[in-house]
This record gives structure tokens, C-alpha cells and sequence, in this order.
């Protein structure tokens, strides 16, 4: 973990919020300072988003935790990751699955994130670039999607039509007051809950074909 007495006071705090213990686990396994750029890099424990570049966040950490501990994963499962940003979402998720898919639509942030997941020492997550409104059908069907980015409903579909039976979704709405939700496919069925409110960026779409990223994480 971390030295950073920043970091104590934030995973205690998570810890607190955070009822999976893996979860927690997971965000102190995480260097979170390799995620940030450089001149920020004194925040990093701070629960607040920071700027990437290209006009995009790296989440605040806390939310980052509660998106994951919606997901309920157990270990065994291959995650869809939808808007890489920074990577440390996809780094979190990587401690708490068997893999990860994460599609993020702008090169230089993909290839940011594969050099800081390289750093981490994480080897479980792929990076594809390409258009995440769209998912990732060629690895459908996901028992676990997260979406880092506020949702339009015709993406919300999209999505949700690459859920496996049992699988479960995260995302932010795209909404004047943004809610996280939880879809949880049941058969033919969507079981929706709406959440907590939250600020993301949009998810931008507009980028079909996908492809690797530069400094891709291969499976282990």
C-alpha cells in the first residue's frame, strides 16, 4: 500500500462506506498515484476526481469502490470496462476479477492507461479502442459491465444486451441529476435500481471499428 498518510485516511474512510472486504482489499492494492498525471499527483488520495487530459477524470476513489461492490464480483468472472480514461478503474476491477476488457475511444488515454497498468504490475486487463457504447460483442456475453461515463438510454440497450443471465451493470445515467444504476439480467428481464446521485462525463460514441491499444495488458 501506498506510505502516502493521504492514502490511510482514504481507504479507512472506504472502508468504512465499503462492505465487501475485497473490494476494499483491492483499493489498497492499487497505487493510485500511477494514475495520475505527474503535476497532480499530490491529490491522488483525494476523494475527488482529477483532470487526464482530453477533457476526462479519473474518478474519485470512493465511487470507484461503490461501482465496484455493486458489481458483486467473486473472482472467476471477465468484466467489460466501458471508457478507460485513466485506467484505474479498470485497475480495481482487475484485483477483483479474472479479467478485463476495457474499451476507451481516444488512443493517447489508452495508451496512458497501458503504461500505467504496466507500472502497476497489472496483467489481467485488455485495452481495445474503439466505440464503448457499443460494447464489446465479440467477447459477449459479460457477466459484469462497468461504464465510467454518464449513459444515454439508446447505449443503456446496447449495453445491457451483452449482459449473460445473472450478469449485472453499473453506470451513471446521462441525466440533468445523473443516478447510478444497477441492471441485473433475469432471463428476458432487466431488473433495474436506481441509485445515489453522481457527476460523470458523457459517454461519447462515434468511433465503431476496434482495435488494439498500442500497450495492451494481455490476459494472465
Amino acid at each position: 500500500m501506498d506510505s502516502d498518510p493521504a492514502a490511510q485516511l482514504l481507504l479507512d474512510e472506504i472502508g468504512r462506506r465499503i462492505g465487501d472486504p475485497r473490494v476494499v482489499a483491492a483499493m489498497e492494492e492499487v497505487p493510485r498515484p500511477l494514475f495520475v498525471p505527474e503535476p497532480l499527483r499530490p491529490d491522488a488520495w483525494a476523494n475527488k476526481p482529477l483532470a487526464i487530459g482530453e477533457e476526462q477524470t479519473i474518478s474519485q476513489p470512493a465511487l470507484v469502490a461503490r461501482m465496484c461492490e455493486l458489481l458483486e464480483l467473486k473472482g472467476h468472472e471477465t468484466v467489460l470496462d466501458v471508457g478507460t480514461g485513466s485506467g484505474y478503474h479498470a485497475a480495481v476491477l482487475s484485483r477483483l476479477a479474472a479479467r478485463v476488457i476495457s474499451i476507451e475511444r481516444r488512443p493517447a488515454l489508452s495508451q496512458r492507461a497501458g503504461e500505467a497498468l504496466t507500472a502497476a504490475g497489472i496483467n489481467n486487463v485488455v485495452l481495445v479502442i474503439g466505440d464503448g457504447s457499443c460494447g464489446y460483442p465479440l467477447n459477449a456475453p459479460f457477466t459484469a459491465i462497468n461504464v465510467a461515463a454518464a449513459t444515454p438510454p439508446g447505449a443503456e440497450e446496447s449495453l445491457a444486451r451483452q449482459l449473460a443471465d445473472g450478469g449485472r451493470m453499473v453506470l451513471p445515467t446521462a441525466a440533468k441529476v445523473q443516478r447510478l444504476v444497477r441492471l441485473r439480467r433475469n432471463g428476458n428481464r432487466l431488473i433495474r435500481e436506481e441509485l445515489e446521485e453522481v457527476a460523470f462525463v458523457p459517454l461519447v460514441a462515434g468511433q465503431d471499428a476496434f482495435s488494439p491499444a498500442p500497450l495492451p495488458s494481455p490476459g494472465r
